[in-house]
């Protein structure tokens, strides 16, 4: 506790992202991210540590709500209900089900860090346990703070996983921005070996953001890398300023599918965590980051 109030305190001087102070870290001292490498230091992170059917933390994560399809033509309602999003165990169970809520047949959860923390480079990772089935969408990933003035895709976003269901092997990272959104996005997949299914366990899945440079990996097994020498013509780097971090289970769209007589419900997220770690302020100059983090719940 005293080594991550240390760390925190240290890096008070490059609070310009969000605008809002540090607060206290429950998170175990002495943690690195999957990847190896140097220097890492852990700056923020939910262990989802609060008591069993609650909320998750309301000074880490605000709940979307709505049921407008997300700009892809989802099915879901996403709710701020514990039905939808809750603690369990030590872990953030978000749970899509088929009930009815608003004018959907399905529900949800969307949590989001905007407003309460974000960052700028690091290594962001959490490690889930995903769900499958045809139509299902769980995700993984980070938008630009700037999104209210800048729009999307004119903030940048950077998925760090995202599983369509009916691909139970293989998760993805991509990047949007200017010039390749949407359909043009830009990134790679990751699959196990033949047979293998990521919704059987718990992976690691994260990126390591620097300048001009994003490596995606999964258990520590770097997978794609994206620098702005791989972006179209027209394209325009967006990575270059502070991202929040969201979760989410979708049901449908156009990437996905929608679901069929195979989909079962409920379907369940599991998050153990989610941590974020960046280098000492003399490995990069840019460093920014800002937290505000619940005090420990036990």
């Amino acid at each position: 506790m005293n080594s991550i109030l240390k760390t925190l305190a240290g890096l008070s001087l490059f609070l310009a992202a969000c605008g809002l102070p540090v607060g206290a870290q429950s998170t175990p001292a002495n943690l690195h991210p999957a990847i190896p490498g140097d220097n890492w230091k852990l700056i923020w992170s939910d262990e989802f540590d609060q008591p069993s059917g609650s909320l998750p933390s309301a000074a880490n994560w605000s709940l979307e709500t709505g049921g407008n399809g997300w700009g892809n033509n989802e099915l879901e309602y996403y709710t701020a209900r514990t039905n939808n999003a809750r603690i369990e165990d030590g872990k953030l169970v978000i749970e899509a089900r088929s009930e009815k809520f608003g004018n959907r047949n399905l529900t949800s959860a969307r949590l989001l860090t905007k407003g309460k923390w974000c960052c700028t480079y690091g290594c962001v990772e959490a490690r889930i346990k995903i769900p499958f089935g045809q139509g299902i969408w769980p995700a993984f990933w980070m938008m630009g703070t700037n999104i209210d003035a800048a729009g999307w895709p004119g903030c940048g976003e950077i998925d760090i996983m995202e599983n369509i269901g009916k691909e139970p092997g293989t998760v993805h990272g991509t990047v949007h921005g200017p010039g390749y959104s949407g359909s043009g996005g830009i990134g790679g997949p990751y699959t196990l070996p033949a047979g293998e299914v990521f919704a059987k366990d718990f992976h690691v899945y994260g990126i390591e953001w620097t300048t001009n440079r994003i490596n995606w990996y999964v258990d520590g097994h770097t997978y794609f890398s994206f620098t702005p020498d791989r972006m179209p013509a027209q394209g325009k780097w967006a990575f270059d300023h502070a991202k929040f971090v969201l979760l989410n289970l979708a049901v449908g769209g156009g990437w996905p599918g929608y679901p069929d007589a195979t989909t079962t419900y409920p379907q369940r997220m599991e998050v153990d965590y989610v941590r974020v770690y960046q280098k000492s302020p003399s490995a990069d100059k840019t460093l920014t980051t800002t937290a505000s983090v619940a005090p420990p719940a036990k």
